[in-house]
């Protein structure tokens, strides 16, 4: 049985909490100059259904670190974007390569790709679930504070896929998740309801940043959903994450955010550019939490 990693919950607690590690024991490693070059004939295939900065370039340099290559595959360029069904897509593609991490807008494409392939499949991102994005995120915090188990972390915002992540997250890492969003904007209701009594639902910001540990916020409208911005505006505009808000978490409180932001609309710009931001290393530890998990996941037997 192949291991895949379509959202968090497909890791184990320990698998969890050995990735996070060995993803610092991997930045350290590199922050040294030390080779390790673990999978030189290894190749990984990156299909992209969406735009990319962060995930493209943090997955082809961690191949690269790892001595092995990764090939780079838009809708533009394969029959995927003419309409070749996914199942056959990744019957052929996962004879050729060893590892497939697949960006897109439908979790159910991902499903079955990963349901017909021959080779571990990763979620790069769906419109669901973001969760290489919350592995940086806890070897964000873990690198700043410590273990993240038992602490308060508060999401504003949308109840988007990195929402639906955090939620996972939470259940994963075992965090209590404060959650804040305009009403309508809510969550998936199955997403939230798996995870029980570690979730508090909110429609107020300032209650949910009470006491945080970490405020995190993501933009108000994501990829796809340009022609509701102004709408979302007008929804979103008391919940900015700005100095007011974070005053009401803890004093040494951290602010993430998974970028690219909007300065001005969900974080202001004295907090993102201010001293309790990480979002420089966060967005740094997309290649060394995803080197940890490629490595992982080709480990496997």
């Amino acid at each position: 049985m192949i291991q895949h990693f379509l959202t968090l919950l497909d890791l184990s607690e320990d698998q969890a909490l050995s990735l996070i590690q060995r993803a610092i024991e991997l930045k350290a490693k590199q922050k040294a100059g030390e080779p390790h070059e673990y999978f030189k004939t290894k190749v990984m295939g990156m299909i992209f259904d969406k735009s990319s900065t962060r995930t493209r370039v943090s997955f082809e340099t961690g191949m690269a670190h790892f001595g092995g290559t990764a090939i780079f595959l838009s809708p533009r360029d394969t029959q995927l974007g003419r309409g070749e069904p996914i199942e056959d897509s990744a019957r052929v593609l996962s004879r050729m390569v060893d590892i497939v991490m697949l960006r897109t807008f439908d979790q159910d494409n991902l499903e079955c790709f990963a349901k017909y392939s021959e080779v571990p499949v990763i979620n790069a991102l769906t419109d669901m679930y973001h969760p290489c994005q919350l592995l940086a995120d806890v070897q964000t915090y873990v690198e700043h504070r410590g273990d993240i188990k038992g602490k308060t972390i508060t999401w504003i915002g949308d109840g988007n896929n990195m929402c639906h992540s955090y939620i996972n997250a939470a259940r994963l890492f075992d965090f209590h998740l404060n959650i804040a969003t305009p009403t309508g904007f809510e969550p998936d209701s199955k997403v939230l309801q798996a995870a029980g009594d570690r979730i508090k639902l909110t429609t107020d910001p300032k209650q949910a940043c009470e006491g945080a540990d970490m405020v995190t916020t993501d933009v108000w409208a994501s990829m796809g959903q340009e022609e509701e911005q102004a709408q979302r505006e007008t929804a979103f505009a008391d919940f900015q994450v700005n100095k007011n808000l974070m005053q009401l978490a803890k004093k040494d409180a951290l602010f993430m955010h998974c970028l690219p932001a909007h300065r001005e609309e969900e974080v202001s710009a004295e907090v993102i550019d201010g001293s309790q931001s990480v979002v420089w290393d966060q967005a740094e530890n997309r290649l060394h939490a995803q080197k940890a998990l490629i490595e992982l996941l080709l480990n496997q037997k």
